[in-house]
């Protein structure tokens, strides 16, 4: 009989001790949910974690309590999914965390610094957000973290971007910390990052192709940052870099600030009056072509010399073309009808065997002697002159009311001193 009723004790007291686990009784100081595999003890100015939990749990929010140490505490609840610890006196991630964890939250502690075996063992961890910490130095071991996408490191003491951050990540902020510089080779394996927030940092550049590989960067953080928009050397490539990429830049830096760097192609020559005029553009179509005549030239008020050989006598039937310098420019009109003409300068050309050889014919004939005359300013006569943008050469039979001082050739000079010549023998005959 007594052996009966102390094997009934102990099976009532196996019972009590685990019907409780068995059953998912909540703990009193804790609310639950979900078949009571998700608790909930916030706010409870908890030191210690509660008697009465489950190891099944899959969420567990331990959040604004007094937690200063939970090392070793959390590692059975291996289905455990989500872990909130935020708001709480802790100096460090709890060591040996369970690797089913899916999500950690541990904002607003005094985690000075995030150790690399804190994260070494957390395949499936997608959300890590450790913001609002004291955090100084982030260690993040290669190729660990493989299913993180979400990293939240804001509101710390980071001087650096922190390296080996796993290449799946979509989302990285680093805002609010004193962050300077970018080390080479940060974000290259991040082709998958769509958001990164640096505003409210310390950088005064960003480091050349550093963003050169966020192929699928959607958003981007810059305000607030003390940038060097004078620096030439080391500012222009982010500056660049906003202007051509197709993320939203959200406070571009020197935007409101003029780029003295800049090496800008010189702009082309704005035309100046004289370039805009007829006459130049004329002079230089005549450069490039050889052929027909220019268009018309529209009004303009520039002067221009006009080139015009007359002829004095006709001494000969055989005359030469008299080439000029210029003759190759377009002739002006004036707009407002005729002006003052300039002063002409006459001047005598002569075909000679003794002068120009380029001018003279081979069979030594005597030539029309031209008269060229040069004309600067508008003549008065400009509707009548021809409608071409090349000189032209005019013959005009001189009038008695204006002749032309004539300067006898050569063969002139000879015919009058074989006649001076003829008549002293005359004269030493009669003589």
């Amino acid at each position: 009989m007594e052996y009966q009723i102390l094997n009934t004790s102990t099976c009532l007291l196996v019972l009590l001790v685990f019907i409780p686990t068995g059953l998912g009784i909540c703990p009193s100081s804790c609310k639950c949910s979900g078949n009571d595999r998700n608790v909930d003890c916030s706010g409870r100015n908890l030191t210690v974690l509660p008697q009465g939990l489950q190891d099944n749990l899959t969420y567990l929010n331990l959040s604004f309590n007094q937690f200063v140490d939970l090392d070793h505490q959390l590692t059975r609840f291996t289905n455990l999914r989500t872990l909130d610890i935020s708001n709480n006196w802790l100096k460090n991630v709890p060591a040996h965390l369970p690797k089913s964890l899916w999500e950690l939250y541990a904002t607003n502690n005094n985690i000075k610094v995030l150790q690399k075996l804190d994260t070494a063992y957390q395949w499936n961890l997608r959300v890590l957000d450790v913001s609002r910490n004291m955090v100084e130095r982030a260690v993040l071991i290669n190729n660990t973290l493989s299913s993180l996408k979400f990293l939240n490191l804001s509101s710390n003491k980071l001087w650096t971007v922190p390296t080996n951050m796993p290449y799946n990540i979509e989302t990285v902020d680093l805002s609010n910390n004193f962050l300077s510089q970018i080390l080479p080779g940060t974000l290259v394996r991040l082709q998958h990052l769509t958001s990164l927030y640096l505003h409210n940092n310390k950088f005064s550049y960003i480091p050349d192709k550093a963003f050169d590989q966020l192929s699928q960067l959607q958003v981007v953080t810059l305000y607030n940052n003390p940038w060097s928009c004078s620096d030439n050397q080391n500012i222009p490539y982010v500056l660049q870099w906003v202007q051509g990429t197709a993320a939203r830049v959200v406070g571009a830096p020197c935007a409101d600030q003029p780029w003295p760097w800049a090496s800008t192609a010189p702009a082309p020559a704005q035309p100046t009056a004289l370039d805009s005029s007829p006459m130049v553009k004329g002079t230089k179509a005549a450069d490039r072509e050889t052929s027909a005549a220019a268009p018309e030239p529209t009004k303009v008020t520039k002067t221009h010399k006009q080139f015009k050989a007359k002829e004095v006598a006709p001494l000969a039937t055989q005359s030469h073309p008299v080439l000029s310098p210029g003759a190759d420019r377009p002739l002006l009109r004036s707009p407002d009808g005729p002006q003052e003409a300039a002063a002409t300068r006459t001047i005598h050309v002569q075909d000679s065997t003794e002068g120009n050889a380029s001018l003279a014919p081979a069979t030594g004939a005597s030539t029309t002697p031209m008269t060229l005359s040069i004309t600067s300013g508008v003549p008065t006569t400009y509707s009548k002159m021809p409608q071409s943008t090349t000189a032209t050469l005019m013959r005009e039979e001189p009038t008695p009311s204006a002749p032309e001082a004539r300067v006898p050739s050569g063969a002139s000079r000879w015919h009058v001193g074989l006649l001076l010549l003829l008549y002293l023998a005359g004269l030493h005959a009669l003589a």
